[in-house]
C-alpha cells in the first residue's frame, strides 16, 4: 500500500482561460525555483481522437453515475469512456484543459491544472441525457504518491489563490 497526496482544484466557469494560464505560469516560475525541470504550461482542446487520447493520459475523467444512463442509452462516444448501460456509470471526458507539467529529478512528471467538462451529456442524436454538475466550473482532481514537500508548496499556491477545493495528505499522521 502506498501513501498519496490528493488534491482538487476548482474555479468558476466565469474565470477566463487567460486568467488561469497566467496563474499557472506564475506557479511554473515557482516550480522552476524549487528545482523542477523541465516544466511546461499548456492549453489543450480535446477535439480530435489524438487529442482525446492525450487527455486520457493527463486529465482524469470525472465519474458519473446516474439511473438515466441505464438501459438503451448511447451517449456521444467523444464525451465518455468506460460507459456501462447496466449500471448507469461512465467517465466524462474533458473538453479542454489548462495544465502545468513539472518534472522532478527522477524524470517523473506531475500535472496540475484546470479542466473544463461538458455542461450536459448528450446521446448520439444530440438530445440532452443529463446535466453533468461539473460543466459550471473548471475542475481538477489528482494525486501524487510522494511525500516531497515541493508538491505541497505548489498546492498551497492554488489554495492562496482560492482554487483549492479539497486536499487529503496521507503522509500526515492523524
Amino acid at each position: 500500500m502506498s501513501l498519496s497526496y490528493h488534491f482538487t482544484f476548482s474555479a468558476p466557469a466565469t474565470t477566463t482561460a487567460d486568467e488561469l494560464l497566467e496563474f499557472l505560469e506564475s506557479v511554473e516560475s515557482d516550480a522552476k525555483g524549487m528545482g523542477f525541470n523541465p516544466t511546461m504550461v499548456l492549453e489543450a482542446v480535446f477535439d480530435t481522437p489524438e487529442r482525446r487520447e492525450f487527455a486520457r493520459r493527463v486529465v482524469r475523467a470525472i465519474h458519473i453515475e446516474n439511473e438515466r444512463l441505464q438501459g438503451v442509452v448511447l451517449p456521444v462516444p467523444e464525451q465518455v469512456r468506460d460507459f456501462s448501460p447496466n449500471t448507469g456509470h461512465c467517465r466524462l471526458e474533458p473538453e479542454r484543459a489548462l495544465i502545468l507539467v513539472v518534472t522532478d529529478e527522477r524524470r517523473r512528471e506531475t500535472v496540475f491544472g484546470f479542466a473544463h467538462y461538458p455542461e450536459t451529456l448528450k446521446d448520439i442524436h444530440g438530445r440532452v441525457l443529463l446535466k453533468t454538475q461539473v460543466g459550471d466550473k473548471w475542475l481538477w482532481q489528482d494525486f501524487v504518491d510522494s511525500g516531497d514537500p515541493r508538491f505541497r508548496r505548489i498546492v498551497k499556491r492554488f489554495a492562496e489563490s482560492g482554487y483549492l477545493q479539497a486536499e487529503h495528505d496521507e503522509f500526515v499522521a492523524v
